[in-house]
């Protein structure tokens, strides 16, 4: 038996529960490796603990220490392996290659999959973005996911086998008048998943995109301009980072094993569906 699978029975019997047989032939992850990038809060945390769940043994990432601890101590405390790995990911090929190596040290010497979710988002209009934002904003969501791909995608193709998952967002390709600069590198993104499902595919890696529509862990009271931006769609509201990590268990399973190249829109309707009001 697996180590990871024996460990998981031994935690469990000694707290009282354990898995069956069953349960651990359905952890859609079992025996798989992971890192989650900016997994410390938000949808990066979800991806990271529904993989932890799934069998997944993940490294947690962020800046943040104290954020990744907690990530990792609720992955442990429902008996899944995962383990922190700080990183300031600044767009700069030395700080991909050193995170790609920190990882996969601490995955074993193998990473099966990558999760480039890290990302900043910038408040100020087209008008308001001086030179040094635009450059920060490109470096740490297109540059860094572009280098840590680089970094890690040979090993995938020299076993012929790994997934990667980029996350991208509804508008990418829905324009509002906001967030332009933000919605440039995330089309960015996803022109990358599919170059990077053609350059890597037929060598037996998968390379697909999520892209989420308005998520927060919690809704607010009453209406909000993230809410208003949800009217007419099917939802008829915002989304939980739950939902995105779904998706990215799908995308990193077997199940996805014929899916390359494809974006899956989790934002409720937002960029395809219009539902217009019966008078």
């Amino acid at each position: 038996m697996d180590p990871r699978v024996q460990n998981l029975c031994y935690e469990f019997w000694t707290s009282g529960s354990y898995f069956t047989s069953q349960e651990l032939k359905d952890m859609r992850l079992q025996d798989k490796t992971a890192l989650v990038t900016g997994s410390t809060s938000n949808i990066g945390r979800a991806i990271a603990v529904a993989f932890g769940r799934e069998g997944a043994r993940v490294v947690v990432s962020g800046r943040s220490a104290s954020r990744g601890a907690e990530v990792v101590d609720e992955i442990r405390a429902a008996g899944g392996s995962a383990d922190f790995v700080a990183a300031d990911l600044d767009g700069s090929p030395a700080s991909s290659a050193a995170l790609a190596d920190a990882a996969t040290r601490a995955l074993g010497g193998r990473i099966d999959v990558l999760v480039n979710n890290a990302g900043i988002y910038p408040g100020a209009s087209t008008v308001e973005t001086d030179e040094e934002t635009f450059d920060r904003v490109y470096a740490v969501n297109v540059k860094a996911p572009f280098f840590l791909t680089a970094a890690l995608a040979p090993a995938m193709v020299a076993r012929g086998d790994g997934a990667i998952i980029n996350l991208g967002s509804w508008i990418a390709r829905l324009g509002i008048p906001t967030g332009g600069l933000y919605s440039s590198t995330k089309g960015a993104v996803e022109t990358l998943t599919r170059a990077w499902a053609a350059e890597f595919g037929p060598r037996g890696v998968r390379v697909n995109a999520i892209s989420p529509g308005v998520v927060r862990p919690e809704r607010p009271e009453g209406g909000d301009l993230a809410e208003l931006m949800m009217r007419g769609t099917p939802a008829g509201a915002s989304g939980t980072p739950d939902a995105v990590a779904h998706a990215a268990v799908y995308l990193a399973s077997d199940e996805a094993a014929f899916v390359h190249g494809t974006v899956i829109d989790v934002d409720g309707g937002r960029v395809g569906v219009a539902v217009i009001a019966a008078r």
